[in-house]
């Protein structure tokens, strides 16, 4: 333990070189303009994989992105570990919304004496390939291990992944192994150890109201003639209860979540809540309880409206508009069937609407949510190695994203233990402009992984 963790923490300039090099490329996939970027990405991550002393095949996908895919022999008769994570990213938006240039990492310190860096795919999720490469090194530096090794970086994870998908099915005997460490996750706090043993299933929704031919005068026919906003509105509003819950007809909605709760201050102040608001759901005049939290986020489903169209604002006239449309985002907890909950949601909207007003709806992209126990021999290995990295006890937590190679390796691999963790905690803010990561999680999680390495 001291070794590794003295080797990886000794290692930071090299970590901050990997991951500036990896941040400089704007690698996302399937965006004009990015296509070089992306393939330079994958290079890079071939060329540190064959530095690690890797066999490395470098796999055209049918969405045209490149995975990257290196092998390295242990013992034989030893076990496979295989090691995930993705070179690509979202764009990074409004350059004006950063502070820094988001291509080119950049360190900052904070008056309480914490140091971030910051940059797109900071954390998500070229810190956690970093973090792989450092805990790779200390392995080596503490006498190796004698595990087969493979490690799996793709480039269109953010975009769907389906070109991986392909891969999954074209030639699953790639990504056997014993243990497989998804690296695309985060701590519910920094410096907290943290397992994600729950992801979130889903789908989309879209929904079309439609009460009258076209839009009519509001002074002739305003009041009786039926409003399509307030149509759709109120259709929308029979989702939700009285506390902000999720309300969907023949579904179960109040199921209680039974690992770590989300303490309502740091929900708050990671959800980025404007004073006064009160966190959705049962609990108190200022939201939920912690454990009302969590439930809601990983043991119930939630349905968001993700966007909203009528008649712009700025291009109001005083007519009653006729039709109107929503986007909707289902979140499916681990243990219920998505598509039969993205249904059930599609009847709930159609028996809800009002006044006759016609309504179109479509669905797509339903995904199955995942799960693991923590409690499976690699799954406690790595927490024993997560506390001694930290020096605190490992807890677990659901997440509220899908991330699909999940349940399609667990499905190819039911024997497979699937490991969820990361350098992505809150504070990142991924996604989002101004994208950061602490250095000491990457550092952590490469000294708990080396642990992992050195003793499973």
């Amino acid at each position: 333990m001291t070794d590794i963790a003295s080797s990886v923490r000794g290692d930071r300039a090299r970590i901050f070189q990997d991951l500036s090099q990896l941040v400089g490329f704007a690698s996302v996939h399937n965006e004009p303009g990015h296509e070089q970027a992306n393939k330079d990405a994958a290079a890079w991550v071939a060329a540190a994989l064959s530095d690690a002393a890797f066999s490395v095949e470098s796999i055209p996908t049918t969405d045209g992105s490149i995975a990257v895919l290196g092998n390295r022999p242990g013992d034989e008769g030893a076990k496979t570990v295989l090691l995930y994570s993705h070179y690509d990213v979202v764009p990074a938006g409004d350059p004006a919304a950063w502070e820094s240039d988001p291509f080119t990492l950049t360190e900052r310190a904070h008056a309480d004496g914490t140091t971030r860096w910051f940059g797109r795919g900071a954390a998500d999720c070229k810190g956690n390939v970093a973090a792989h490469l450092a805990a790779l090194r200390a392995v080596e530096e503490a006498g190796g291990t004698k595990l087969n090794l493979k490690f799996l970086v793709e480039g269109s994870e953010e975009r769907g992944g389906a070109g991986l998908s392909a891969l999954i099915e074209e030639r699953p005997e790639l990504f056997a192994a014993d243990a497989i460490l998804i690296v695309d996750a985060g701590n519910s706090a920094v410096g907290q150890p943290t397992l994600t043993t729950s992801l979130r299933g889903g789908g989309q929704v879209r929904v079309k109201v439609t009460t009258a031919e076209s839009a009519v005068h509001s002074g002739q026919f305003g009041g009786a003639a039926p409003d399509a906003v307030k149509a759709l509105m109120r259709t929308l509003d029979s989702l939700t209860d009285e506390y902000g819950r999720t309300v969907i007809d023949g579904v179960e909605c109040r199921d209680t979540w039974d690992g770590q709760g989300y303490p309502a201050d740091n929900f708050r102040a990671d959800a980025q809540l404007l004073d006064g608001v009160a966190i959705a759901g049962e609990g108190s005049s200022e939201g939920a309880t912690e454990t009302e939290i969590a439930s809601m986020l990983w043991s119930r489903p939630a349905v968001s409206v993700i966007g909203f169209t009528s008649t712009p604002v700025s291009e109001a006239v005083n007519a009653v508009a006729n039709v109107a449309e929503a986007a909707l985002n289902l979140r499916v907890p681990a243990h219920m069937s998505a598509a039969d909950t993205e249904a059930k949601l599609i009847e709930h909207l159609k028996n809800h609407v009002p006044w006759g007003a016609h309504i179109e709806i479509t669905s797509w992209d339903a995904n199955q949510g995942f799960a693991t126990d923590p409690e499976l021999p690699a799954a406690r290995v790595f927490a024993e190695a997560f506390s001694e990295a930290y020096g605190t006890e490992t807890t677990a937590q659901g997440m509220g994203g899908s991330i699909p190679l999940t349940t399609e390796l667990q499905e190819k691999y039911p024997n497979a233990e699937i490991i969820l963790y990361g350098v992505e905690e809150p504070k990142a803010v991924i996604h989002s402009a101004n994208e950061s990561v602490d250095p000491t999680e990457i550092e952590a999680v490469a000294i708990a992984e080396a642990l992992f390495l050195t003793r499973f």
